[in-house]
């Protein structure tokens, strides 16, 4: 039989109490999921979805409320709750200053939002690295997108011949793209704007008012005109993003198009709104075990069958997800641009 002499029974009496304090720290605690249980029991989260219904953000953002209690400890219920205006900036100003910070407010964001206060826009009044950022279910690839019928068939055609470009507001995301790939690829595109939106454009295309686009989303336009790339009626100068995608086989990345060092940090930095994809953020200052938890329910969501299922369904993209903190990281390396780069952003963004 063991038997303990009298040091070595000494040394264990010593040492099991720090022993049973190192595997405390070690194994995860029942009593910390139990306690975010306890709290969400029963209660509401608010979703706040910063765009009007109806439109890509808003569709993305109900899907996920559909499936997102059941990965929350204590299921609570999930409540959309639409809160458009200024282009989004009044939802991303509400989840930073009004919002609950006790982890049952979270908001869908539109991925231009988090950089107005990068960009100096007054009506952004939070602070988009403070937010906690949750994830997002997919990531987004923009084209050049020209129509079949016009002459512009290379980036050298469109930077010795002008073509008639379609965006809406002069400070609308096509416009800011249309101007900053004049600027980088010394393109030669004339910006028609006053469309209301996307549809328009499209249409404008198809009527022949104009000849190319200079944002189109690859997710959105695949819904919007499921034919027209397959049946050669759009081609695409390029695409730029986080990363080129697998379905755009053969259309030049336009980073990769690049030779000055400091146009290439310009465009990565113009570009990080789509790496960003269709963000979820909760305010600041929540306790880190809600965040945690909140975190882990959307990455959750996003990986579950049922979710892929109903995004097949809907012909959404769910397969590039990201999580809250890669997130952040992208947000606080835009932040951190070089001080002349920041600059010509937001001299660019300001033209008309």
């Amino acid at each position: 039989m063991f038997r303990l002499n009298a040091l070595t029974a000494c040394r264990f009496s010593f040492a099991a109490p720090l022993f049973a304090a190192v595997l405390a720290f070690a194994v995860p605690s029942p009593a910390r999921a139990d306690a975010v249980s306890d709290f969400y029991k029963g209660k509401d989260i608010r979703m706040i979805i910063s765009s009007t219904v109806g439109g890509g953000y808003d569709i993305y953002a109900r899907l996920i409320a559909k499936h997102l209690s059941r990965h929350i400890p204590g299921n609570p219920n999930i409540v959309p709750q639409n809160m458009p205006g200024a282009g989004g900036i009044a939802g991303a100003n509400h989840i930073f200053s009004v919002a609950p910070k006790d982890g049952t407010a979270i908001a869908a964001i539109q991925n231009t939002v988090p950089f107005e206060p990068f960009f100096e826009n007054r009506a952004a009044q939070f602070d988009a690295t403070r937010l906690n950022w949750l994830g997002t279910p997919t990531t987004e690839t923009a084209m050049y997108l020209l129509w079949h019928a016009s002459k512009i068939k290379t980036l050298r055609d469109a930077q010795t011949q002008t073509m008639i470009t379609g965006a809406a507001g002069a400070a609308s995301t096509p416009a800011f793209y249309g101007r900053l790939f004049n600027q980088i690829f010394n393109m030669k595109a004339r910006l028609v704007t006053g469309y209301p939106g996307q549809n328009e454009i499209l249409l404008a295309l198809e009527n022949g008012e104009v000849e190319a686009m200079s944002s189109p989303f690859w997710s959105s336009l695949k819904t919007a005109r499921p034919t027209w790339y397959a049946e050669k009626k759009i081609h695409f100068l390029f695409q730029y993003g986080a990363k080129p995608h697998p379905e755009l086989q053969g259309v030049p990345f336009a980073i990769d198009l690049l030779d000055n060092e400091d146009d290439r940090i310009l465009l990565a930095a113009a570009s990080a709104p789509l790496g960003l994809g269709r963000p979820f953020a909760a305010p600041p200052d929540i306790p880190a075990d809600r965040l945690a938890a909140l975190r882990d329910a959307m990455m959750a969501t996003f990986k579950s069958p049922d979710f892929q299922a109903d995004c097949e369904k809907q012909r959404l993209e769910c397969s590039d997800m990201r999580t809250g903190q890669e997130l952040e990281r992208d947000i606080r390396r835009t932040y951190g641009s070089p001080g002349e780069i920041r600059k010509r952003l937001v001299a660019i963004q300001n033209a008309s």
